[in-house]
């Protein structure tokens, strides 16, 4: 387990601010221990829920072309068929997975390919789970052209409070299974879109793995 380096600079500043009130209140305010105590309690709880939100797990992807690994940690609140309008113009599954501010927020590759597509849309913040986010909150679409030429698109989305997409890749870039390729802070959501035949393994409600939960198979 590592600390992400999107963390990095938040935690580092925080750590400092923290130890700045906590010597305010000894120098100004050597009496008030009582309230002193309880900011101490405040800053170290609020400090490890923010290390928890960048944590990085380090773990072995188990490749397999045959297969969609699930892109985040999460819960699956989408599986349907869907017209996809953006870039594959055809129907699709889609399987969408929502990220709650404790889950891991790192962004995996649910197959390896080449990214043939790749664009940043500005919009709203909507809530996650609303219908409407996935074509007009902020958010990135990607498409990974497999070795077989089976085109698959994934989306990141923000949420109300999720502002600020992180997305790593660049078009015609070939990127590993499992690879990260993104990160979104402080919750939101991810849209997969599969060939119509691909199998579902998953059910709505099931929890997800980031890089480990198989959502699909070719």
């Amino acid at each position: 387990m590592t600390i992400h380096k999107e963390g990095r600079t938040l935690l580092f500043v925080l750590l400092i601010l923290f130890v700045g009130i906590i010597w305010a209140f000894d120098y100004f305010l050597p009496e008030a221990k009582l309230i002193r105590n309880i900011v101490i309690g405040v800053c170290v709880v609020f400090y490890l829920i923010v290390l928890q939100f960048f944590r990085n797990p380090i773990f072995t992807v188990q490749k397999n072309p045959k297969q969609v690994i699930a892109p985040a940690d999460g819960k699956v609140v989408v599986i349907e068929e869907a017209e996809e309008t953006e870039y594959l113009k055809s129907k699709r599954k889609q399987i969408s997975i929502f990220m709650s501010p404790i889950n891991v927020h790192i962004n995996r590759m649910p197959v390896g390919g080449s990214i043939s597509y790749y664009r940043y849309h500005a919009g709203k913040y909507l809530v996650a789970w609303h219908p409407k986010s996935s074509t007009e909150n902020e958010r990135t679409t990607v498409v990974a052209k497999m070795d077989n030429g089976v085109e698959v698109l994934f989306r990141q989305i923000a949420g109300a409070l999720a502002r600020r997409i992180k997305c790593y890749v660049t078009e015609g870039q070939k990127l590993e299974q499992g690879q990260e390729f993104g990160f979104i802070k402080f919750g939101s959501r991810v849209d997969i879109f599969l060939p119509l035949d691909a199998k579902v393994k998953v059910s709505l409600g099931e929890k997800t793995t980031g890089g480990k939960t198989i959502l699909a198979e070719f």
